[in-house]
């Protein structure tokens, strides 16, 4: 199988400290893939990694089959968009002329705003002040923001956080329909089981920096009675799931 996403033995860390180590994705083309762990387990860093924004000790990231480079990981990151942590704004500002900012940064067209904005159902209040959204409005202008240029992979890094149960069922049910509206691949990194479960096709459980499992959510169902007691087993009966 091609993978559109593959890291070998991706170790990052000092003696004292390692916050990942031999980590081996394999990520199909046009899932959601589920990046489960407890906080501080390191899913913040491996996606850091894949992004560039952190370099590892060891090991090597592919992308479309291509492993990255300092020459080529430009050319390889502009086929992918990510939230990492809290999306930043200018709040005195509309989420038109915010989403403006990042599109004339992406050198993207600036006649692609109104149908990203119109995707995360923002298009209405593109000339509302960012000061004046809710948490879930501006984690769907940061959204929009990542989806601008039409990459083929959307990496989110814990997207529901501080959401309120209809923020969170929003967002969940946009990311479930990317691989089939946008033709997608998403990564998406969560500390809650109940997340992960309703819309990844495929998972990965990380846990003091060690990816214990790896598979589809039915391979994960056939090692126990119930998912929860599943992870609970595999993470240690980590509290934060």
């Amino acid at each position: 199988m091609t993978y559109i996403i593959e890291t070998k033995n991706l170790t990052k860390g000092t003696d004292n400290h390692i916050r990942v180590k031999n980590i081996a994705l394999k990520i199909p083309e046009g899932c959601v893939y589920g990046f489960l762990g407890p906080n501080g387990a390191g899913k913040t860093t491996t996606l850091k990694l894949l992004l560039g924004l952190l370099k590892p000790n060891e090991g090597t990231i592919s992308f479309f089959g291509e492993q990255m480079t300092d020459k080529n990981r430009l050319s390889i990151l502009k086929n992918t968009g990510s939230l990492i942590e809290s999306p930043s704004f200018y709040g005195h500002l509309t989420g038109l002329e915010n989403m403006q900012i990042i599109a004339k940064l992406k050198n993207t067209p600036a006649t692609e705003i109104e149908r990203v904005l119109d995707t995360v159902r923002l298009l209405e209040q593109r000339d509302k002040k960012v000061k004046q959204y809710s948490l879930g409005m501006k984690q769907r202008l940061g959204i929009a923001m990542a989806l601008l240029g039409n990459p083929r992979i959307l990496i989110l890094d814990e997207p529901t956080n501080g959401l309120d149960p209809a923020g969170i069922q929003e967002i969940r049910e946009f990311i479930k329909n990317l691989p089939l509206t946008r033709q997608m691949t998403v990564i998406v990194s969560s500390h809650l089981l109940n997340e992960v479960e309703q819309m990844a096709d495929m998972v990965g459980i990380i846990n003091h920096g060690k990816l214990i499992f790896q598979g589809t959510m039915q391979e994960l169902e056939t090692k126990g009675d119930g998912l929860e007691d599943i992870f609970l087993k595999l993470t240690g009966g980590a509290e934060s799931l």
